[in-house]
């Protein structure tokens, strides 16, 4: 059998010379965020359920003509004050774009209503609040940037709103297109330092709903939340169960957003590193699992996010230039 070729598609992205570890490249990008926070207005947003998740919209004083608004989706644990939607946002005002922030459930800081949470593949979130902001501005052009678990989120939705979807061009860093391979390479290695990270933010997320929901619809302790020692545990345990899979495999299985990029039919830039310490090979597609829509950014270098390039004393945040640079392309076609 003929191998299949893997799509490989040039970037102008140099790592910096003194950032050419992976590891190095993904802690550093986050001290490139803007010093000063960027200002933004936070709202409540009510879901179909009765739970809520919050909003943060950033309006520039002027916007330019014709400014596409751009929907904004962090990564697992992240919200607002996440290096890179900080830098995005910084980098929107710049170009007078108005943005906002969409936290999914329970990642602004305050519990949600309800005992679940958000995960991989949940994109009826994302959904309603496309309607409603589709609904409040009608005539705006409606772009989306997703990282990391945001990126896999945001490319399933695609997939799944073939011939009905509002937005008019995405952009996808770092998604992990396949999850259970995924949950396999940041349990190897030095990569389990992230997955400490996350997972003990995971942890004490779920430790708070115990106490916020004593009859917990699932049967999970507090005990048994504290021995979890890796993310493919803590999903299927929590993740999966909660979110009605039958355990992490089958979530992963069905939330996985490599899956979905064939039927995905509107401009979109998927950026990935070949040495991305949270990804493995097995979320690059093949050139069947592409289609013409799709531009595939395969870097040799950039880490998690990461992406530093520049010198030692101007150090840039290229996802900073590469994302409005793609949108721009695309709107102005």
């Amino acid at each position: 059998m003929q191998a299949q070729v893997r799509p490989v598609i040039s970037s102008s992205f140099k790592p910096a010379w003194w950032l050419k570890h992976p590891h190095l490249q993904t802690i550093f990008a986050k001290y490139l965020r803007p010093r000063k926070k960027q200002k933004t207005v936070a709202e409540i947003f009510t879901l179909p359920d009765g739970d809520e998740l919050q909003l943060n919209w950033m309006q520039p004083s002027r916007v330019v003509p014709d400014a596409p608004l751009v929907v904004l989706l962090h990564g697992l644990a992240g919200d607002i004050n996440s290096h890179y939607v900080q830098t995005m946002l910084a980098k929107c005002r710049q170009l007078r774009w108005p943005a906002v922030l969409m936290h999914f459930r329970g990642c602004n800081g305050q519990p949600n209503k309800l005992p679940r949470a958000y995960h991989s593949g949940d994109t009826a979130d994302l959904a309603a609040v496309l309607v409603e902001i589709g609904q409040r501005f009608p005539e705006q052009k409606l772009v989306a940037v997703g990282y990391s678990l945001g990126a896999n989120v945001l490319l399933k939705y695609c997939g799944e709103n073939n011939g009905a979807n509002p937005l008019s061009a995405v952009v996808a860093v770092c998604p992990p297109l396949d999850l259970s391979a995924c949950a396999s390479r940041i349990n190897q290695g030095s990569s389990k330092l992230y997955q400490h990270y996350l997972l003990g933010r995971l942890k004490r997320s779920t430790l708070l709903k115990l106490k916020q929901f004593p009859q917990f619809p699932i049967p999970l302790t507090a005990r048994k939340v504290r021995r979890l020692s890796s993310i493919e545990q803590f999903d299927d345990v929590f993740t999966a169960p909660i979110h009605g899979f039958l355990d992490a495999q089958d979530y992963y299985q069905q939330a996985s957003g490599k899956a979905f990029l064939q039927h995905i039919d509107i401009p979109t830039l998927i950026i990935h590193a070949k040495d991305d310490p949270f990804l493995s090979d097995a979320v690059i597609p093949t050139a069947d699992e592409l289609n013409q829509h799709i531009h595939y950014e395969l870097t040799s270098g950039g880490g998690h996010v990461g992406f530093v390039s520049g010198s030692v004393f101007k150090p840039t945040f290229w996802l900073n230039q590469r994302i409005p640079e793609f949108l721009q392309e695309q709107l102005g076609k």
